[in-house]
């Protein structure tokens, strides 16, 4: 399991890039020559105030750059990936570019980058309300802007910088990204990445000597649920990569003005941003010389397999996407917008970092948020097919089968963890009432029990309390009748099986409470913590040092349980 996610290319043996000129000449804008720019637009880039945007896929914004940027750490597994040099993140017009100065761009690259707009919809249910002009007009990329795109090393990438200053979807917010929550995304898309798991790449961060903004944040040793003091805060940019950033939010945006015949093009403008998506997303995979009608319903097949695949994965290693909207969910099937999201250590099915998110977007619920974002999803689709077609009762079928697709890519999940061929419903559910009643760490439980052991004494570590007898009696012959289960369906013996759950369970994981000193020092201007955090996850199926061992492989301390900003948080912008 601790490959790159299917599709990444192997490091190319061709001369890697040190030079930014040689880096801008990679530069190919497909999203900006093949969709349709906003007729509203300005021409000079220079568009920051918040309005409503009618039509087009992409409004032209030049980022704002932050002042004073210091550069802050790269990616080197990704830099390899892409066939750049380490040295080119501290080139002097690399790093202006990527803390928000475009003024330095060479051509073919271009001084303005490109925001996009989509709509909202929350499980399953469209919203306008929290658009400031009440019409969803407002929805966008507020604070992330696009600003190159091009095929390096094979592979088409996007590179957005996230906290790259306002635009006209900003809805009155000052366009900012702090320090926090850029350490927070930067190491985690790497994490998952290293575990695996289709995402957004890190690139970049950069962060600010001098400028700063002002959040609402938990002061120290609050419990509270909401913040209580305002913190002034380092601004930072961090650059976030994938293939596209298209979000099933764009397509619903398309889908409603062409239902709601907002204007002339509307339908032509859906069905170049769902081409595109294929273009971009799908190519390949879909024979693009089919009718449009043919490739919608082979967009749907797939991308119904990729989500039900990312969210199992999720699940598998204790990951809660905390928000999972349709803005936030990536149209290409990966992990998109690190914001309020967390791993679950002490096991809860209802796990949810973010106390705005309830249970519907909690830890186990996440394959029914991720079902009504398919839902979206195929409702956009809908437009482009007619009324009463064999693709549309295609579509329908597609949609109704998404529950079952994803419960077997769960039972799949599941069984792997527990180094089985196939699930056993009654052991599964028996271990989820045993996990809960004994508190076990998500992580460090399925690492032990990796080991195969033969009685529970070993599980106990992951314990956050103690067994009573009786207790601990259940979880005897649970062990008992697993390893039995083990032993029956597996002729590659104990050794191997070990060895295959050791790759599908995680033994090191984001633990917040080891993640907040790190952003904490980062705001002092001191990374060490940062990049050997960074080190640390980037092999999480490996044992590591003794050291590594006793400083990341261990329960949560009691001080960190309902703790403000490490247990939950109501934002991390």
């Amino acid at each position: 399991m601790n490959k790159p996610p299917k599709g990444s290319p192997s490091p190319s043996h061709s001369q890697v890039v040190t030079e930014f000129a040689e880096f801008a000449r990679l530069a190919d804008y497909s999203l900006m020559d093949s969709l349709r720019v906003d007729p509203d637009a300005t021409d000079d880039g220079l568009d920051h105030r918040p309005r409503q945007v009618y039509s087009g896929h992409f409004v032209p914004v030049a980022p704002t750059p932050i002042a004073d940027p210091e550069y802050v750490s790269h990616s080197k597994t990704f830099f390899k990936e892409l066939g750049l040099g380490d040295e080119l993140a501290h080139d002097e017009a690399f790093s202006k570019v990527f803390s928000g100065d475009l003024s330095v761009a060479e051509a073919p690259m271009r001084k303005s980058g490109w925001a996009t707009g989509y709509a909202l919809s929350i499980y399953g249910t469209e919203y306008n309300s929290q658009c400031p002009f009440g019409t969803g007009n407002g929805y966008g990329d507020g604070r992330a802007v696009s600003v190159f795109e091009g095929e390096l090393n094979g592979k088409r990438w996007e590179m957005q910088l996230k906290g790259g200053g306002p635009t006209p979807y900003c809805r009155g917010g000052d366009g900012r990204a702090v320090l926090r929550s850029s350490v927070r995304e930067f190491l985690a898309q790497d994490y998952m990445h290293a575990l695996g798991i289709p995402t957004s790449r890190s690139l970049t961060l950069y962060a600010s000597k001098s400028e700063t903004v002002d959040r609402p944040w938990y002061s120290e040793g609050s419990n509270a649920a909401d913040p209580d003091i305002m913190v002034s805060n380092p601004v930072a940019i961090s650059t976030r990569v994938a293939p596209s950033f298209l979000r099933v939010g764009q397509l619903e945006l398309f889908a409603r003005r062409t239902r709601n015949k907002a204007h002339a093009k509307s339908c032509e403008e859906l069905e170049m941003i769902v081409n595109h998506l294929i273009e971009r997303e799908y190519q390949g995979e879909i024979d693009q010389g089919l009718p449009l009608e043919k490739q919608a319903i082979e967009l749907a097949k797939l991308f119904s397999s990729r989500l039900a695949s990312l969210v199992g994965n999720w699940l598998r290693v204790g990951y809660c996407q905390g928000n999972f909207n349709s803005d936030n969910c990536a149209a290409g099937g990966y992990t998109l917008d690190y914001g309020p999201f967390g791993f679950c250590e002490s096991f809860d099915p209802e796990f949810q970092p973010w106390t705005g998110g309830g249970r519907h977007f909690s830890f186990f619920n996440q394959p029914n948020a991720a079902y009504a974002n398919f839902h979206m999803f195929c409702k956009a689709l809908r437009p482009l097919l007619k009324d009463g077609s064999e693709e549309l009762a295609q579509l329908d079928q597609i949609l109704k089968g998404f529950a079952e697709v994803m419960q077997l890519e769960l039972e799949k999940v599941w069984a792997n963890k527990l180094g089985l061929d196939s699930y056993d419903p009654d052991l599964f559910g028996e271990l989820v009432t045993l996990m809960v009643q004994s508190k076990a760490d998500f992580t460090i439980f399925f690492r032990e029990l990796s080991h195969i052991p033969e009685n529970t004494l070993a599980l106990k570590k992951s314990f956050y309390v103690d067994t009573s007898k009786e207790l601990h009696d259940k979880w005897q012959a649970w062990l008992s009748q697993w390893r039995e289960l083990v032993l029956a369906q597996n002729n590659d013996g104990l050794a191997e099986v070990s060895a295959k759950m050791k790759q599908t369970n995680p033994k090191y994981t984001w633990r917040e409470w080891l993640v907040v000193p790190a952003y904490q020092q980062a705001a002092q201007g001191d990374y060490s913590l940062l990049r050997e955090l960074q080190e640390v996850l980037s092999y999480p199926y490996d044992e590591q040092t003794h050291d590594v061992e006793a400083k990341y492989y261990q329960l949560r301390p009691k001080e960190f349980f309902n703790a403000g900003g490490v247990s939950h948080y109501s934002c991390s912008s």
